[in-house]
């Protein structure tokens, strides 16, 4: 019987969370819904220095939003808690001893400035990337240099100490990356980089291979940046011992700046005015509010089913999916290998697509809600009408109010450009008659009606309906374009159609 599968995402709590580990977390997700199996999320605080007040709410509350919950988390455990990383602290020495042990890793007693004049050594030696390994640490203060004897005295007297990897020499490292194939590393290339930190807490290289194994993860799906730590984490499960059960490793695509050159930043973000993080956040140091998707105006469905897209496609042309149907499609051999451009106009184009997807009776709470705002009232009936003609102009809820004011307060002022080339005498004759004509009718406006008065008034002045109908719409809305004429007239109904054609008569001065 094979495996269940058990995924993780595992964010830290070091401020919002970027539009990247969202992605990850959706490709984790879908992976293992389609597999049968179970999704976790894990916080990895072992770094106390850039914790965060929030930060780990905010992580909860964007998972939350987007409908992509973990089967096990922090704030729904299940039998390999703890979930936090900090509340995990006192097993990770117990491997670290063992690595000791087995010889696999050392003491190191230097301190920052050893370490400092050691790179500038390096520096001054023309070495490209200085670093602490199988070279360069015969040189320094550890373990491996100092006495036994004196290593224990420094032990014993509480001496500040890291423990680090052996890295051997002249071995090459092997993964098969579900997304990029067989990946080699030769361990020359890699330093010895530290596991225990002098405060007693694992770096991430450390808590992550053993959370990973006694959590029984199956797959590691993250983020590019972590390839080049991949070999290290290999060598990791061989010399703990986990060789036979390591996780399958993909590493996903970068996200790149709009233009393609670069990874994307909150930088690229404020520059080209489109959020980044998937709810607002507020700096609890600095107080700044950075917009997020949600705050902006993007469903949580148009949101997720962009992201999917941003390094995967599903082989075909479809590109709208709801959640299941992406658990349903997705796979991580449609995972490219090169990193993908970020499109806020594609966002805004799913956005269009699920606005337009919802029903009026929906599409109406968002317009009634910004109404209460302005303390304007109106009922619901007339509101699904509002949205129903509205909603194919809209890019956001809040579009249905903003685009859409003219639906509820009269124009005072009118397009100026329109104006100049559209009101003639040809309009206002055509207005003049069809004010009349409704205000001869007893029957109820609707579209149709509307259409065949204000064809009936312009034939009977001699006038061709299409020349002037620009300045109907100007006199009703105050501007040239918009929703579907006949429409906005069935909405607005006759005694206020007659109002706004009088003040329009009155205050436009013709050309």
């Amino acid at each position: 019987m094979s495996k269940e599968v058990r995924v993780r995402f595992a964010p830290s709590p070091t401020g919002a969370l970027h539009i990247g580990g969202v992605r990850t977390a959706l490709y984790n997700y879908l992976f293992a819904r389609k597999k049968g199996g179970k999704f976790l999320l894990r916080i990895e605080d072992t770094d106390q220095n850039r914790f965060v007040p929030g930060a780990e709410a905010y992580i909860k509350s964007s998972l939350d939003w987007i409908g992509i919950t973990p089967d096990e988390s922090p704030w729904n455990p299940g039998d390999c808690g703890p979930y936090r990383q900090s509340e995990r602290k006192p097993m990770y020495m117990e491997y670290a001893r063992y690595l000791l042990e087995q010889g696999h890793a050392y003491y190191a007693f230097d301190t920052s400035e050893e370490l400092e004049a050691m790179r500038q050594r390096l520096t001054a030696a023309r070495v490209v990337s200085p670093q602490y390994n199988s070279i360069t640490r015969t040189q320094m203060k550890n373990s491996l240099t100092l006495p036994a004897d004196e290593v224990k005295a420094r032990l014993d007297s509480g001496d500040p100490y890291v423990i680090r990897i052996k890295i051997p020499r002249k071995e090459e490292v092997r993964l098969n990356d579900m997304v990029r194939g067989w990946v080699m590393v030769h361990s020359n290339s890699l330093d010895d980089k530290v596991l225990m930190k002098s405060d007693g807490m694992p770096t991430y290289h450390l808590a992550n291979i053993v959370d990973d194994h006694l959590m029984g993860i199956t797959h590691v799906i993250r983020g590019e940046e972590w390839l080049p730590s991949a070999p290290l984490h290999v060598l990791l499960y061989k010399y703990l011992g986990w060789e036979d059960s390591m996780p399958q490793f993909a590493h996903l695509p970068l996200l790149l700046k709009p233009d393609g050159n670069g990874k994307l930043s909150k930088r690229d973000a404020e520059k080209h005015g489109f959020p980044i993080f998937p709810l607002n956040w507020t700096d609890p140091i600095s107080g700044e509010l950075v917009d997020g998707f949600r705050e902006s105006g993007y469903l949580p469905e148009a949101f997720l089913n962009f992201l999917a897209f941003l390094g995967w496609n599903p082989g075909d042309q479809r590109e709208l999916f709801t959640l299941d149907e992406l658990v349903e499609a997705f796979s991580i051999e449609r995972i490219g290998k090169s990193g993908t451009k970020f499109d806020i106009n594609k966002a805004k184009w799913y956005n269009e697509q699920y606005l337009r997807n919802k029903s009026d009776k929906v599409l109406a709470e968002y317009l009634l809600a910004d109404l209460k705002k302005e303390n304007i009232s109106v009922s619901q009936e007339k509101a699904e009408k509002i949205v129903a003609v509205m909603k194919e102009r809209a890019t956001f809820p809040s579009d249905l109010w903003q685009e859409g004011r003219f639906m509820v307060f009269a124009p005072k002022k009118f397009d100026e450009q329109v104006a100049a080339k559209k009101w003639n005498q040809d309009a206002i004759k055509v207005l003049t008659a069809f004010s009349v004509k409704l205000a001869a009718i007893d029957a109820v406006l609707t579209a149709d009606l509307a259409r065949e008065m204000l064809g009936e008034a312009a034939a009977a002045e001699g006038i061709k309906l299409g020349k002037v109908m620009q300045a109907v719409r100007l006199a009703i809305t105050g501007v040239g374009a918009g929703p579907d004429l006949m429409q906005i007239f069935e909405i607005l109904g006759k005694e206020e159609l007659i109002k706004r054609i009088d003040f329009a008569l009155d205050n436009i001065v013709a050309s």
